[in-house]
């Protein structure tokens, strides 16, 4: 008899569906939704009868839609271009013109998913997808509503997909959520955060659960602390810095994708694995975070920065306040370094640091996990010492894997000690690439599975501690300054003091 429950473990197959994708002439269907679903259906994973509908402003033909599509999808998609897959996926891509907020576009829409099921023998589930501009979200979400699209038909379903940024701060977050949830059910609403559709970050879970040398160590008793690193060696090409000025790397990276992997990294074992009872332990971490809530406090835990001119992979670039769109006198932080507590019993004394910038040496995002030095009363005396203690790394990306240092004798007749290397690697581990992170989250929100899609109260309790960082710096009497690094280094000497404050260094990736 099998001593597992199957619930815990259960799923519901992906139906066929009509996919609706709002923002459709955007740079996110084209690179990364369009794709995702073509590699699903190279892989077999695509329900047969999964129907495309791009939604936008523009005036396209549906050969039109299809052919820029195609186009791109032979330059960007990770299991290169088949021909013969991509004329099977084709026949079933559509593209609907309309403006976000025309009534009478959202009533053609449903007549028109209605003749497509019709014709090729749908069953009338719905997936709307909104890629758009955020500022359009409400009107979309309303005229949905309006149009009865957001209603299931007998033996259907319909449901949501919510791109982020979700709100701005707390209130905006707040406000949308009433707007989705005015519309569809919290249980029908997948608000996307694509950092966990990552293979490395979903095996965070099976790392810590499912491994006995694991599971015992991670507390605050082995762990001294965690460091959770997002580096990138991009500025603000490609007209970004109109974006990034309204953002900054806070609202943009921290608030959501990093403290996701905070949840992931910190959160307890959930009661088993279905989506509320995961998300029900990683919105306790979220809650559980100290708050830095008095400008003192921030100026205390938190650096901001921005980069000066300097070189990146041997080439020159401009300092952030000289970049395309970006304010001469502007006081967004292109680089943040966050100190966090966990006030839990776990967790209780182990800081967790979160730094994320742009213009760094290299592209890199990871997890490394520091545990505490073994007693050095055995080693103490040899020349050197013991060369630091273990750390594991996950790499979320772009290289995904695991590695784990450890102290080990350097051949030979005298005792030396020097730190080696376990390595594991998803490409070569298994033989094959990782699935792109949209082609996870895409078939989880087909299938019914939320697990990896954020839920109402994570994305608010995110916000209502971001929101106390945001306030002291740009509406309190005594803003903390703003520090600088020069492009190419790893970030400011005031990041490399907050953690050396605690006896701590920043690892080099």
């Amino acid at each position: 008899m099998n001593p597992f429950r199957e619930d815990l473990v259960s799923r519901s197959r992906p139906e066929p569906c009509s996919i609706v994708i709002f923002g459709a002439t955007g740079d996110l269907t084209h690179r990364k939704l369009v794709p995702a679903l073509y590699n699903l259906a190279v892989d077999g994973e695509l329900p047969t009868g999964v129907r495309i509908i791009g939604f936008a402003r523009r005036d396209k033909s549906d050969e039109e839609f299809r052919s820029g599509l195609e186009e791109l999808n032979k330059k960007v998609s990770r299991s290169g271009h088949d021909d013969e897959v991509w004329s099977h996926l084709a026949e079933n891509i559509f593209y609907h013109k309309s403006e976000f907020n025309d009534a009478d576009g959202y009533k053609s829409l449903a007549e028109r998913l209605d003749q497509i099921d019709e014709e090729r023998g749908g069953k009338g589930n719905r997936l709307f997808y909104i890629a758009s501009a955020p500022e359009f979200f409400d009107d979309i979400l309303i005229q949905l509503k309006n149009a009865g699209l957001n209603e299931a038909k007998d033996g259907c379903w319909a449901r949501v997909i919510v791109e982020k940024p979700f709100g701005t701060d707390l209130a905006t977050a707040k406000h949308l959520n009433e707007v989705v949830n005015s519309t569809f059910h919290e249980s029908a609403t997948y608000r996307i955060d694509h950092y966990l559709g990552k293979e490395t970050a979903q095996n965070l879970m099976v790392l810590r659960f499912a491994n006995a040398i694991f599971e015992p160590l991670w507390n605050s008793r082995y762990i001294s602390h965690m460091q959770i690193t997002c580096a990138e060696n991009l500025g603000m090409e490609g007209g970004r810095g109109g974006y990034y000025e309204k953002s900054g790397a806070l609202r943009d990276m921290v608030q959501n994708h990093l403290l996701q992997l905070l949840s992931l990294v910190a959160m307890e074992p959930p009661t088993d694995l279905s989506a509320d009872g995961v998300r029900d332990e990683k919105v306790k971490v979220i809650r559980s975070l100290r708050q830095w809530d008095t400008p003192e406090k921030v100026a205390e835990n938190v650096v901001r920065a921005q980069y000066t001119a300097g070189h990146v992979d041997g080439k020159e670039v401009l300092g952030y306040r000289q970049e395309d769109r970006v304010s001469p006198e502007s006081d967004t932080e292109a680089y943040v370094a966050v100190r966090l507590l966990i006030d839990t019993w776990r967790w209780s004394g182990v800081p967790f640091y979160i730094r994320m910038g742009k213009q760094l040496p290299k592209k890199s995002t990871e997890i490394s996990v520091h545990f505490k030095d073994a007693p050095n009363v055995l080693f103490g005396a040899l020349t050197g010492g013991v060369p630091g203690g273990n750390v594991l790394v996950i790499r979320i990306q772009p290289d995904e894997g695991i590695s784990l240092r450890m102290v080990s004798k350097i051949p030979g007749t005298s005792l030396r000690l020097e730190p080696v290397k376990m390595d594991f690697h998803y490409s070569t581990s298994f033989g094959k690439g990782s699935p792109e992170a949209y082609e996870r989250l895409l078939l989880d929100a087909i299938a019914g599975d939320a697990t990896l899609f954020a839920r109402r109260d994570e994305v608010e309790e995110a916000w209502r501690f971001i929101d106390h960082i945001e306030h002291a710096w740009h509406q309190s009497d005594n803003p903390p300054p703003m520090a600088e690094y020069v492009a190419g280094s790893w970030g400011p000497k005031e990041a490399d003091d907050l953690i050396k404050k605690d006896g701590h260094d920043w690892r080099r990736l």
